[in-house]
C-alpha cells in the first residue's frame, strides 16, 4: 500500500508525541492504567512516583491526549484515552527482541 509523505506539520506532531512516550516515568504511567481507571493516590502507589512528578506528568498526557479524567467530587480519576499506545510498545518490543536474537547468534558463532 503506497504511503503519502508527512507535511512538516504532521512530522512536528508525531514528533511531539514520541517525545512524550519516550520518557520512561510517562510509560510507567501508561503501564498502570492499563488495566483500567485508577486515582492520583493509586497511580503513586502502582509506580512509586512522587504525587507532585506524577500530576505533572499526567497534565501532559491529558493535554495530548493519551489519558482521560473523570472527577468524582474532590477526586480525579485517569484513565487511558486510546490503548494505541500499547500497539507501538508491542512493535518496539517485537524489534528489540529480533535485534537480541541476532546478538546472540552473531555472539555464538
Amino acid at each position: 500500500m503506497p504511503h503519502r509523505p508527512l507535511s512538516p506539520e504532521q512530522i512536528d506532531l508525531v514528533a511531539d508525541r514520541f517525545r512524550i512516550l519516550g520518557d520512561p516515568t510517562r510509560l510507567r504511567i501508561l503501564s498502570a492504567l492499563r488495566d483500567g481507571e485508577r486515582n492520583v493516590s493509586d497511580l503513586v502507589r502502582r509506580t512509586g512516583i512522587a504525587q507532585a512528578n506524577l500530576s505533572k506528568h499526567l497534565g501532559l498526557l491529558l493535554r495530548l491526549g493519551f489519558v482521560e479524567r473523570r472527577r468524582d467530587g474532590l477526586n480525579a480519576f485517569y484513565s487511558l484515552a486510546d490503548t494505541d499506545v500499547f500497539r507501538l510498545c508491542d512493535l518496539m518490543c517485537g524489534r528489540l527482541e529480533k535485534e537480541l536474537r541476532a546478538r546472540r547468534r552473531a555472539l555464538s558463532v
